[in-house]
């Protein structure tokens, strides 16, 4: 999934009350907190939540946190090590991202701001990484069965299992929208994807593959976002996948040949693990969040300790060529209720008509109780354009589901497993 920086002009300086250096504005359909200098004329750079700036970049611009001698802070507000920027509340106002001036490219070349417009995306300028999405890596989630080396990657039996296509952001994608098309929007869910299929097998070995290639067999198949599942009972980034068994018993026969569904599973690994981690509703920072989710966020969906469910949010038919037909949504939701099994939830059907009408039925959706879960904060929104020949659409998260992801990724044993995944 990617990230990158954008060249934006701001708009909607507002100050905050009791704040004599500092400023709110909107970059896109966010909030950020910047300082008096920053006027809606010149060019900025925005880094959106989630990514994380080189260190290059952040030590010439002072960015990180350091000390002098006397322990008085010198520095930025960025940790030194994870230069990582996180939506979080200061003094009581949103700030979600970081707009920095163009002249903080100057240690690259002085004459790059002259070259740079709005729209430009940022990530390597002159050969030089300015910025990347960020994913924790530094520790091993314990489940007391991590893998100790890396299983040795079998030939691929099931060339046409397709990996699901990266959501990218609404906010920086919103000019895809067109008048007159039909829009969906369906409930984002914070857990690990999933994906089971029913395809021809080429084969584990070479006489298998001749004589499947005469007299095709179809099999079942199951994976995480990137790999395909061999067996389940063995180690995993859960200490195993033996949770993600039942649902690949519970498709089997009910695919049609060719078909393949998409699904994200939520609740609990086990009777001690969410699939997802929890989260410190205190260090939201916000009396009413607290009130609202209480100490701490599970993203349970509804589950029981120990009990997980799965969603559907894409299905596909693959064609014996290869050629990969997408499911509409109405005919995913059918498909789902003849299965007898889950499909992400629709908020909303409507035709695109303005950008301001899109927002305004999205942002209805964020920053309020999982509607399917109730005890935590709902992650958000996913717009999908339909009668396209390949699925697309576009997310939008909650700020305060961002503010909890940002403390999550800071305290958690390990990245989920779809960010951990990303880099493979």
């Amino acid at each position: 999934m990617s990230y990158s920086g954008f060249v934006v002009k701001v708009k909607d300086i507002k100050p905050i009350e009791g704040a004599d250096k500092l400023n709110t504005c909107r970059v896109f359909d966010s909030t950020v907190v910047v300082d008096k200098t920053v006027n809606e004329n010149d060019l900025y750079i925005y880094f959106p939540t989630d990514g994380q700036l080189s260190k290059e970049y952040c030590e010439y611009n002072n960015l990180v946190r350091k000390k002098d001698e006397n322990g008085n802070n010198i520095g930025g507000f960025l940790d030194p090590d994870k230069r990582n920027i996180k939506a979080i509340k200061l003094r009581g106002e949103r700030s979600d991202g970081l707009v920095m001036p163009l002249e903080s490219l100057d240690y690259i070349s002085k004459h790059l701001k002259d070259t740079l417009v709005v729209g430009d995306q940022i990530t390597i300028l002159d050969g030089q990484e300015i910025c990347k999405k960020y994913i924790p890596r530094t520790k091993v989630r314990a489940t007391g069965n991590a893998p100790t080396k890396r299983q040795k990657r079998k030939a691929n039996e099931f060339p046409l299992f397709e990996e699901h296509r990266d959501t990218e952001q609404l906010d920086y994608n919103v000019d895809n929208f067109k008048a007159g098309e039909l829009i969906t929007l369906t409930l984002k869910m914070h857990g690990t994807s999933g994906r089971t299929a029913f395809l021809p097998s080429a084969g584990k070995n070479k006489i298998e593959h001749f004589i499947f290639k005469l007299f095709p067999r179809y099999r079942y198949v199951t994976g995480t976002r990137r790999v395909v599942l061999q067996q389940f009972e063995t180690d995993g980034y859960y200490g195993d996948n033996a949770f993600r068994a039942k649902y690949h018993r519970l498709l089997e026969g009910k695919l049609k040949k060719g078909e393949t569904i998409y699904y994200e599973i939520v609740g609990w690994v086990n009777d001690t693990t969410p699939i997802m981690a929890q989260g410190n509703n205190k260090k939201v920072n916000d009396k009413e969040f607290t009130k609202t989710y209480g100490e701490t966020t599970t993203f349970s969906y509804g589950c029981k300790q120990g009990e997980n469910q799965i969603y559907v949010y894409r299905m596909t038919m693959t064609t014996p060529d290869g050629e990969v037909i997408e499911y509409p949504w109405s005919l995913v939701k059918r498909r789902c209720e003849e299965m007898g099994i889950n499909h992400v939830m629709e908020l909303d059907r409507f035709i695109y008509t303005t950008k301001e009408d899109l927002y305004e039925r999205v942002n209805k959706w964020l920053d309020i109780p999982d509607p399917i879960g109730k005890t935590h904060v709902a992650e958000g929104v996913v717009a999908r354009l339909e009668d396209k020949p390949i699925f697309t659409a576009f997310k939008k998260k909650g700020f305060y589901f961002k503010v909890l992801e940002g403390l999550i990724k800071d305290e958690a044993i390990a990245p989920d497993l779809e960010e951990s995944q990303e880099g493979e």
